[in-house]
């Protein structure tokens, strides 16, 4: 009887056992199916074409601007600048300039604040926030999104898919924001991308991240003169994808 007893409690065990381990496999199959129905962000652009977006996220640096403006006038380029709303609200003289120069004013957030601490709402409220401050200024509703520090989780990505934005991150950074980038290692990271995993990325179809500090702007001649030399036009985002098909080919 006694051993009846316990063969039957070990089988009480075992069957728990095995219903745990069934549950963590089954939650982990969960997560991996949500991850991969995640939106896909926008890192480069499919194409044969020999065009290339410059793409400027701003939350500080005005003082830079006006200079990187005149440069962008002179060698008739257009740019995509990401402003927070804070940035819009404190500098809207400088926005409307920079929209009626012909470049494309998108969505950086409102705080600048890290999306992946955020909750869905809350980074709605932000990417709302700043729509309506761009509104105002320039009467344009914004469609894409860059999220603050590249960030690329769950929360800051359903939140722009569920107010019809694209997410844009990139394919050559620049790294400018760093006080080593200097010009020349900003102009080799546009114009001679180092390979990474073992693949070159492509130029034609790419986004690159800048940023308006003192050695962008040093830098941003001698880009925009090498690839007009090379045959390139440098577009706005909302041009760039009009090239091609949406893909992802940054590894």
């Amino acid at each position: 009887m006694f051993i009846f007893k316990l063969a039957k409690i070990k089988f009480k065990i075992g069957t728990l056992i095995i219903v745990f381990l069934s549950l963590i496999f089954v939650g982990n199959q969960i997560i991996e199916v949500s991850q991969s129905n995640l939106p896909t962000p926008l890192e480069q652009v499919t194409t044969e074409e020999k065009v290339i977006a410059l793409t400027i996220n701003v939350d500080w640096g005005e003082e830079y601007i006006p200079k990187i403006l005149a440069i962008l006038n002179e060698n008739k380029a257009k740019v995509t600048f990401f402003v927070t709303g804070r940035w819009a609200r404190k500098n809207p003289e400088l926005l409307k300039y920079m929209a009626s120069q012909g470049h494309q004013i998108e969505n950086h957030g409102y705080y600048h604040s890290h999306p992946d601490k955020l909750s869905v709402a809350k980074n709605k409220e932000e990417l709302v926030m700043t729509e309506k401050a761009i509104v105002e200024l320039i009467g344009r509703k914004t469609m894409y999104y860059a999220p603050p520090y590249g960030e690329r989780g769950r929360n800051g990505l359903i939140a722009a898919e569920e107010l019809d934005y694209i997410t844009v991150l990139w394919t050559l950074d620049t790294i400018d924001w760093r006080s080593d980038s200097t010009p020349e290692l900003i102009v080799q990271r546009i114009l001679e991308p180092k390979i990474r995993y073992g693949i070159k990325p492509e130029r034609k179809g790419a986004i690159v991240l800048m940023h308006p500090k003192e050695n962008t702007v040093i830098a941003l001649p001698k880009v925009l003169s090498r690839l007009r030399g090379e045959g390139y036009e440098v577009v706005t985002l909302e041009k760039l994808i009009t090239f091609g098909l949406l893909g992802n080919t940054t590894p």
